[in-house]
């Protein structure tokens, strides 16, 4: 017999037992349908963090720190010495750190992260938010490179700001698109148009302490008698552009609420202290900085980077560390959806075997018909392995489509909440294709003891089976 006849038996075989193929059926696409929307899950969580750390550059992004403070050495100082030990750590990160970092071949970008708590105010909206000091490489890196409306800097001296989306929303603003939004919102927002905003002025409100106020008589102030000697700057700025919030799954760094030209950074007034010490006039002179982001060329050179940088006797923190870790989660997460979705699978592929072993016993006559006309083993085999790969086929088929409508199902009822808090819609689900391949492979894995079993027959035993 030819392949085709041997295909054209099978196919009989399952038509002429229709219900109990179907229900069969029905067994592998729930089995499939459990497996593939409990693994798309894990992997679309997994798919999105990854994706998040590319588009964010983060494998190439470092945070350097000075030396952490030993603390066997505070514990065991005395009174006088702990002072000092607060106050300067082991490697104090100032300009000449910076410019040391920047010689280092592979690295592309190389400045103190400046944080400044101001206010903003625009029109009759004031809020407290944070504002992030930046140069002007940056504008090559993301998000800055993906501006929505306006530009970047004009200079790196120029008082103008990038200001997000969300930080507009904040002040009472919304820009108009061309799709509709909903009612609500025009309770929440003003509409305005993006071109009135690029190049309107906005004020930066800072904090400033006159430290000559708390020298002169420092518990006095401390303890209420007396008014405080903080005051308020008003900065005036130009919006130059317009940060969009795309959906990064919550892995953006610059997470301020409005951008800054680095060296204007220097012209704010704040505050001025980063520990009760230097309240009292004893912090070290020149400037100096909790930290230093590193931007490095390559993904490839990250590794040497941060070997160097640990040679310096700095503290690095990196990403690309901390994604082994968290991928290892997600490994453990992706096997326990696995294991739960694959016991149905399983299942399926009992009743496969199932299903198989009562059309060996219902055939037994036929096959040792067969085998006495001068049927081989390996085409009573053959009919059986078509027999299951077409359950496990059609099984699959309609299993990947139950498990991609429950996942689309899935991801509409979670985008229905986001909305509503003006989140952007985001994809948790990726879809595993390749199950398709694996559930034929343990079809057949399944007809394969059944389809030995029918090859062994004995024709004369066959022969006299009622």
């Amino acid at each position: 017999m030819n392949s085709l006849d041997l295909s054209n038996i099978a196919f009989s075989n399952l038509w002429r037992t229709k219900l109990r193929t179907s229900l069969t059926v029905l067994g592998v696409v729930i089995g499939i349908g459990a497996l593939t929307s409990m693994v798309s899950f894990g992997v679309g969580m997994e798919k999105n963090m990854t994706d998040a750390f590319k588009k964010n550059d983060l494998f190439t992004s470092l945070n350097v720190t000075s030396k952490n403070i030993n603390l066997e050495d505070i514990s065991s100082a005395n009174a006088g010495n702990i002072e000092e030990k607060l106050r300067k750590p082991a490697l104090i990160l100032n300009d000449s750190v910076v410019a040391e970092i920047y010689k280092i071949p592979s690295v592309a970008v190389a400045f103190p992260e400046i944080r400044i708590p101001v206010k903003l105010r625009y029109g009759k909206k004031e809020i407290s938010l944070i504002v992030i000091g930046i140069p002007m490489e940056m504008k090559d890196f993301y998000p800055f490179n993906e501006i929505s409306y306006g530009s970047f800097f004009s200079s790196d001296s120029a008082f103008e700001i990038l200001i997000r989306e969300n930080t507009l929303k904040d002040l009472g603003y919304k820009i108009k698109n061309k799709t509709s939004d909903p009612v609500s919102d025009s309770l929440k927002y003003i509409r305005i148009d993006s071109d009135s905003l690029i190049n309107s002025k906005i004020e930066v409100v800072s904090k400033n302490i006159d430290m000559n106020g708390i020298h002169a008589n420092p518990f006095l102030t401390a303890f209420g008698s007396g008014n405080l000697p903080i005051s308020d700057t008003v900065i005036p700025f130009v919006i130059k552009g317009i940060i969009t919030d795309y959906d990064d799954f919550g892995f953006d760094r610059f997470r301020g609420g409005i951008f800054i030209p680095f060296k204007v950074c220097g012209k704010i007034p704040n505050l001025g202290f980063n520990n009760v010490w230097e309240l009292f006039g004893n912090s070290s002179k020149g400037k100096n900085y909790s930290s230093i982001y590193v931007r490095v060329k390559n993904v490839k050179e990250t590794k040497a980077v941060i070997d160097t940088l640990k040679q310096k006797g700095l503290n690095v923190f990196a990403f690309t560390e901390e994604l082994k870790q968290i991928k290892r989660a997600f490994l453990i997460m992706d096997s326990l959806l696995g294991a739960i979705g694959l016991i149905a699978l399983v299942v399926a592929a009992l009743g496969i075997i199932n299903t198989m072993l009562m059309s060996i016993l219902e055939r037994t006559r036929e096959i040792g018909i067969m085998k006495s006309i001068g049927g081989s083993e390996g085409e009573i085999k053959m009919i059986f392995f078509v027999e299951a790969s077409v359950i496990g086929l059609i099984g699959a088929v309609f299993g990947l489509g139950l498990g991609w409508i429950v996942t689309r199902i899935a991801n509409a009822i979670m985008n229905s909440q986001l909305r509503p808090q003006d989140l952007s819609d985001i994809e948790l689900f990726s879809f595993p294709w390749w199950l398709i391949v694996f559930s034929v492979v343990l079809s057949l894995a399944a007809g394969l003891y059944p389809a030995i079993r029918a090859a062994r027959i004995d024709p004369v035993k066959a022969l006299r089976h009622d």
